[in-house]
């Protein structure tokens, strides 16, 4: 795709870099194809092909960010599967991150949505916060039918808030006698509210492979949360004060690797050497510190778990975007599964979006739902007697919408290793052995 910017211009590093990757789109069109919002929209403009010619006229021209193009961006759910299908290497997801910093700098959205924003990027990332608001929705649930237009998205809030929370869990790090390895396990923001058990199996997976495990103090919110809503300085100072938080580690005691069991984290993590590239002060130990960085499944892989029992169950494997296109880990979490003796089946349209992406199942929720009502509907058809997925944000979207427990892929591994049955799974009829 041709370009015109102006030397000016490419003297920004952010507008540099999304020149580059302009410059490769050569309007082929697979993306359309695997694309979420085109497939249900069917809208050029909701297309990343569509998207991209948005961005460049937007960033070539200076403009203001209309409030069309605001519209078309908000609805990416940056799942990146057109990164997948993209013949030409085209890095959409750092086109995407810097239309949406741009549009958060350049326009002024409306009261609504500036508000929703802002409470957003005030809770979630910190779970204290983020409980408290949890058990404030359940004083909010029942006006929730009185939020309608511009307002429906704080209904969506609250429909999606569980009405009970497992109880606060305090894990500790766990030394095993001669570890194979020290790594150091990121401790999250949604995921220890929602569901403390993908940590506690997790931990419990990584001793038996025969790994310490570390939690970095000082360590906080991977920055995806607000770095994906446009809020860059919050985006890049979480990943600081990460990299700082992880380096201390490494100085104290090594560290073989930093594991991550919410993968919508862990491709943030590892694009932290991209995000702070002009920082000279952490461009290297970012750099570092996302060559550490891997999803679990990736480090277990080669581990040599114990023989695993599966009981005979099969296992629905819902592959979460940030997992099988940000960070291309596609069979691992499939053959752990089968290695610990788990059927596992995977459902048609398995590259499509379930609809979570973060924050997108509350700022999109019309979009958000038909995604989750198809993928559930996938899931569902292939008979399975448990859902297993490898992000938070997966398990949240998908669970209302299914009769079959989800769970972590990590529990799965725990249970047929000789760790406790899922929590989700429990009220339903199992021989545990």
């Amino acid at each position: 795709m041709q370009t015109n910017f102006t030397p000016e211009q490419l003297a920004d590093p952010a507008t540099a870099s999304s020149e580059g990757v302009i410059r490769k789109c050569v309007h082929c069109g697979f993306c359309t194809a695997t694309c979420p919002t085109y497939v249900l929209l069917g809208d050029e403009l909701d297309s990343p092909r569509g998207r991209i010619y948005m961005i460049k006229d937007m960033l070539e021209n200076d403009k203001a960010p209309s409030a069309e193009v605001v519209k078309h961006v908000d609805r990416c759910l940056s799942c990146l599967s057109c990164m997948t299908t993209c013949p030409s290497g085209v890095n959409y997801m750092h086109l995407v991150d810097h239309a949406r910093a741009y549009i958060h700098e350049h326009y002024d959205r409306p009261w609504h949505e500036k508000m929703l924003r802002s409470i957003l990027a005030w809770v979630l990332p910190y779970p204290g916060r983020f409980r408290l608001a949890l058990n404030a929705a359940k004083l909010g649930r029942p006006f929730a039918p009185l939020f309608v237009g511009v307002l429906r998205p704080f209904a969506a809030m609250l429909a999606l808030a569980p009405r009970r929370l497992p109880p606060k869990a305090s894990i500790a790090p766990s030394r095993v006698p001669d570890p194979k390895g020290r790594v150091a396990m990121l401790q999250g923001c949604a995921e220890p509210v929602l569901r403390p058990e993908f940590r506690a199996a997790a931990v419990r997976v990584l001793n038996r492979a025969g790994y310490d495990v570390v939690f970095a103090a000082g360590e906080g919110c991977c920055g995806a949360l607000v770095h994906h809503m446009g809020r860059e300085e919050d985006g890049l100072a979480a990943a600081r004060r990460n990299v700082d938080a992880w380096i201390r580690e490494v100085q104290t005691g090594g560290l073989d690797a930093i594991i991550v069991t919410a993968s919508g984290c862990g491709t943030t993590i590892k694009d932290y050497g991209f995000m702070l590239r002009n920082d000279p002060a952490y461009a290297a130990k970012a750099e570092w510190v996302s060559g550490l960085a891997k999803d679990i499944s990736e480090l277990l892989i080669d581990a040599h778990l114990p023989p695993g029992d599966g009981r005979g169950l099969t296992v629905a494997y819902h592959a979460a975007c940030s997992l099988q296109h940000g960070q291309k880990v596609t069979e691992a979490p499939k053959r752990l599964l089968a290695q610990a003796g788990y059927i596992v089946r995977t459902p048609i349209e398995a590259h499509l979006c379930c609809g979570s992406a973060g924050t997108y199942n509350i700022l999109q929720p019309e979009i958000a739902g038909q995604l989750g009502d198809r993928k559930a509907a996938n899931l569902a058809r292939l008979n399975a007697d448990v859902i297993a997925t490898g992000n938070i944000g997966c398990a949240m979207q998908i669970a209302p919408r299914s009769g079959i427990p989800v769970v972590h892929t990590i529990e799965l591994l725990d249970w047929a290793t000789g760790g406790p049955i899922p929590p989700q799974m429990a009220a339903r009829p199992h021989d545990d052995g």
